[in-house]
């Protein structure tokens, strides 16, 4: 047996909202012309990725397209990882041509995560070709665990 309700969870203070116009921003992205710019307007590229881990490393593909490997920028501390690049486009217009539509991001593009192992960053090893970039980042040698026993 299926039951669907229709219930309305209960704002006690939306009332005092909806009369005071300079606090209400409910409808504010509402109006036809915001909504065709916001959904016109890209969303800065992201650094696609996949980690895969070993018993002695983690592996990383990253997707970074259209970049030099010299604007590629790693850091290493500890478990964090961090993945940085400039992305610089330059415009090549001849005279006479006009600009319809320009896509092409200028920026930067940054992504950041963390390992359950920290990383020995002397051993860690990056390449770049053909737009991804695949990181060996081998697991640092733990010290001895040691056991207590309870007396």
């Amino acid at each position: 047996m299926v039951t669907t309700t229709n219930l309305k969870t209960y704002e006690p203070f939306a009332d005092m909202f909806r009369a005071n116009p300079f606090l209400d921003v409910t409808g504010l992205f509402d109006l036809p012309r915001l909504r065709r710019a916001v959904s016109a307007m890209p969303p800065a590229p992201e650094i696609r990725m996949d980690v895969t881990e070993t018993p002695d490393a983690y592996h990383v593909k990253a997707e970074i397209p259209g970049v030099k490997k010299e604007d590629i920028h790693i850091m290493i501390e500890g478990n964090t990882v961090s993945i940085s690049v400039q992305v610089e486009r330059k415009s090549e217009m001849r005279d006479g041509e006009t600009a319809l539509c320009t896509e092409l991001y200028r920026g930067s593009m940054a992504r950041t995560f963390t390992l359950l192992a920290d990383v020995d960053d002397a051993l860690s090893d990056a390449k770049y070709d053909n737009g991804m970039l695949e990181l060996t980042l081998p697991k640092k040698a733990n010290a001895k665990s040691k056991t207590l026993t309870v007396a």
